[in-house]
């Protein structure tokens, strides 16, 4: 497998492996299942073993289940992981209802994270999300407060705009925007990452695949039940038009012998130094071809054609990250 490089998690920040590993399809969320716990215990050592030291979670992932899990994986073994938490979602029986990112409940919910993750200090701690329920100054100065008090490290953000991430770090600076980013979701190169890159903040760019769409695997229609039936770039005409447009990555994955989503997370991988493909995995199976994705190198020519094939647009129906 390829070695895992290194990279500062935004200006003058912690060093980190250039892969991130999402922990989130490891446990029960929006209805499916997860994996079995030896298994995800399992593919999160094998990650660490092989250099990849940035662990992603939520605490309302499984209502409280992966960071139980990510606990357990992590036991006697806190100095290999950079823990990344988001708070602030609140769900109820599979159900999104909204945010809570009053500072009460910011205090509250870090605690809980830290019992479940039986840690002291969470490396990077960031709200899911801003919806303007709380004021910036608010939510930010309150993860600034648990900096001085010892129980985070870092702060991060999470699917903000360029404005708020101004706001934010004028507050207390920021070291991380987790975002999704991929071929299929481009817009945020107009705005928020040249205000990232400006004020010095690193990108942790999730979704490398827009939720399946740029995998080659996915067919019209769905299979019923699955939850990209809520985004309409996943329904009707706009699901045939996407998976036809996506039909180019399949093509050059054929010519350069690698998969499809290799390429898609090569693509992020070469978008520059300060931006960390965080990919998704449950299965050890799945380590050696996520890393070796990192070793790909497109030609000025084949980044040409994919930038202009996959412009900002191409992909019908909106970002599937619209709630």
């Amino acid at each position: 497998m390829t070695t895992i490089t290194k990279m500062n998690l935004g200006l003058n920040g912690p060093l980190v492996s250039k892969l991130g590993l999402g922990c989130m399809r490891m446990s029960p969320v929006w209805g499916s299942k997860g994996q079995g716990e030896s298994e995800s215990i399992a593919t999160i050592h094998a990650a660490l073993d092989n250099g990849i030291n940035f662990l992603n979670t939520g605490d309302f992932y499984g209502a409280g289940h992966n960071e139980l899990l990510v606990g357990k994986a992590i036991k006697g073994r806190r100095d290999d992981a950079f823990i990344s938490v988001k708070f602030g979602a609140i769900f109820y029986n599979n159900q999104w209802l909204g945010l809570d990112l009053r500072p009460a409940a910011i205090k509250n919910f870090i605690n809980y994270s830290l019992v479940r993750l039986g840690i002291d200090t969470i490396d990077l701690y960031q709200p899911c999300r801003l919806d303007g329920s709380v004021p910036v100054e608010e939510v930010i100065g309150t993860v600034a407060d648990l900096i001085t008090e010892g129980k985070v490290r870092y702060l991060g953000v999470s699917e903000i705009t360029a404005e708020q991430l101004r706001k934010a770090h004028s507050v207390h600076p920021v070291t991380a925007l987790e975002i999704g980013y991929s071929l299929a979701d481009r817009q945020i190169e107009q705005d928020l990452l040249p205000t990232a890159r400006e004020l010095g903040v690193g990108v942790v760019a999730f979704a490398n695949t827009a939720e399946g769409l740029l995998t080659g695997d996915m067919k019209a229609p769905l299979p019923e039940g699955s939850y990209q039936h809520h985004f309409p770039r996943f329904q009707g005409e706009n699901l045939i038009k996407n998976l036809a447009t996506a039909e180019l990555l399949k093509q050059m994955a054929v010519e350069k012998g690698y998969t499809p989503t290799q390429l898609a997370i090569a693509w992020v991988n070469a978008q520059g130094d300060h931006i960390m493909p965080l990919v998704s995995m449950s299965r050890r199976a799945r380590l050696p071809e996520n890393m070796d994705a990192m070793q790909i190198r497109f030609t000025a020519a084949e980044m040409d054609l994919l930038n202009t094939h996959f412009a900002p647009g191409a992909i019908v129906g909106g970002t599937y990250l619209q709630r």
